[in-house]
């Protein structure tokens, strides 16, 4: 005969009513496995477990629910977070695009074509330079010497002359003394070298403007080029070259041009950079094509170097 057993008895639970214990035993943190198997009680509370469980869907689904409707009112936040980031980050891909060797080099090519078109759109014959006192001047001694090959390529100056071609009305040889012959005007300006240095200096001359009114050169021309004792050439932009700071010169200082500055004639253009500005001019041509550029624009130098 079977001993009774000394535990009192959980009374059933009435419809609807779930039994503490064995709802604990089912939670999912419960450890302790049921001391036995299930009681009557035990089975009846099981009935109820579907709904307990539909229960608990119902809280996930609803969870979810929410959760979509978050994300959904976070997602413009999120876009602008997104394109404030990439922004941040494209000088950076950028920069790292030209260390690739076959993207450099047309990444450099387009910068410097949009910067060229930038300029000759943005030049004006009517902006002009900024001038100077004579106390501002750099005195002569201190303007430094830059030249391209020598300091001075052997000029002869009883022979020289300046040879004219290309779209003009007087093609020829011009001695210094009938270009000398044209308006001379003085100019206290900057001259900027784009290895980083600057002076102040005194330049006289004509307009460059003036002797293309002498040999009657077709304005409506896209350029004008020139070479050089040295064997440095350089082309300008009609625009540039009808600026009324734009001079063949061949004074500094009030003093005639020495050769280490580019005697007998050189340039001077204070809109431009300094390779513009050629020394030891030997020959100038008027022309709507350019077979050479520029000395320095042929190795990757912009063409419109302004200031």
């Amino acid at each position: 005969m079977e001993s009774e057993d000394p535990r009192p008895r959980m009374p059933k639970p009435d419809a609807g009513e779930v039994n503490p214990a064995a709802a604990e035993s089912e939670r999912p943190g419960s450890q302790e496995p049921p001391p036995h198997e299930p009681s009557s009680a035990a089975a009846e509370t099981a009935s109820f477990r579907p709904r307990l469980e539909s229960n608990d869907s119902t809280e996930q689904r609803q969870r979810r629910r929410e959760s979509k409707i978050v994300r959904a009112m976070n997602q413009p936040q999120f876009s602008r977070v997104s394109r404030r980031e990439l922004l941040k980050v494209m000088p950076v891909l950028a920069l790292g695009a030209f260390a690739i060797p076959g993207v450099q080099d047309s990444l450099l090519k387009r910068g410097l074509a949009f910067s060229d078109w930038a300029s000759a759109r943005l030049f004006r014959r009517e902006h002009l330079a900024p001038t100077f006192a004579d106390s501002e001047l750099t005195p002569l001694e201190k303007f430094f010497v830059n030249d391209y090959d020598v300091d001075d390529p052997g000029v002869n100056f009883e022979t020289w002359t300046l040879a004219v071609s290309g779209l003009v009305q007087k093609p020829g040889d011009y001695k210094l003394e009938q270009i000398q012959a044209l308006p001379r005007m003085r100019q206290n300006t900057r001259h900027v070298c784009v290895e980083g240095w600057d002076v102040i200096g005194r330049f006289g001359g004509t307009r460059l403007s003036n002797f293309l009114g002498m040999i009657g050169a077709d304005t409506s021309a896209g350029f004008i080029t020139v070479a050089c004792a040295d064997d440095y050439y350089e082309s300008l932009d009609m625009a540039t070259a009808l600026h009324p700071q734009t001079l063949l010169c061949w004074e500094m200082y009030d003093r005639p041009l020495t050769r280490e500055h580019g005697a007998p004639l050189r340039l001077n253009i204070p809109t431009k950079i300094g390779y513009k500005q050629a020394k030891y001019l030997t020959a100038l041509k008027v022309t709507n094509l350019l077979d050479k550029v520029g000395y320095w624009e042929d190795q990757g130098y912009s063409y419109y170097y302004g200031l």
